[in-house]
């Protein structure tokens, strides 16, 4: 059984770089959600996250007919093209002034809400392949090779940056305010 899906995952992939649409629709389907966790993970807003996943698509569909990958890399080549358009949104002038508020819920702010608040103040705190790395690992629960072949390194630098990164949030979290 497992076969016979591979083998029409295969197919919907051949047909995907001919231009077929429901091909398209079929390989890219089950890649949004990670893709926009990752963007969401990243960017921190669900409408910034929505325009780069969408933005990635549309470079993912145009790039297509040059992915020379089998179905088992097409994951990886995705989400590289969702973190390469999350980067580009970063840089953007107005993405760093635009007054975007974050609403919280009214009321008493239990201590898991408060924790995840001061969690989200020292993802943003971190650099870009530091929140990537983090959000591939732990967000999106990749396995470790994946997250190397996202960022384009080997799976032990991937093992490397994680474990400094880890260390840089944990020292953040624990840092006073107005230090």
């Amino acid at each position: 059984m497992d076969q016979v899906l591979e083998m029409a995952a295969v197919d919907d992939l051949e047909l995907a770089r001919q231009g077929d649409d429901g091909a398209r629709t079929r390989v890219l389907e089950p890649l949004l959600d990670p893709g926009y966790r990752l963007a969401y993970g990243i960017l921190r807003r669900r409408e910034a996250a929505e325009d780069a996943l969408q933005d990635a698509c549309y470079n993912a569909l145009r790039a297509l007919t040059r992915f020379r990958g089998d179905q088992s890399r097409l994951r990886p080549w995705f989400l590289t093209i969702v973190a390469n358009q999350c980067r580009s949104q970063l840089r953007r002038p107005f993405f760093s002034w635009l007054p975007i508020p974050e609403t919280l819920p009214s009321g008493d702010f239990s201590g898991s809400v408060a924790t995840s608040h001061d969690l989200g103040e020292a993802m943003q705190a971190l650099g870009f392949q530091q929140q990537l790395i983090l959000a591939l690992f732990y967000y999106l629960d990749l396995p470790l090779d994946e997250v190397a072949a996202v960022i384009g390194i080997k799976e032990a630098a991937a093992r490397s940056r994680l474990y400094r990164a880890v260390g840089e949030l944990r020292r953040l979290l624990r840092e006073p305010e107005g230090s």
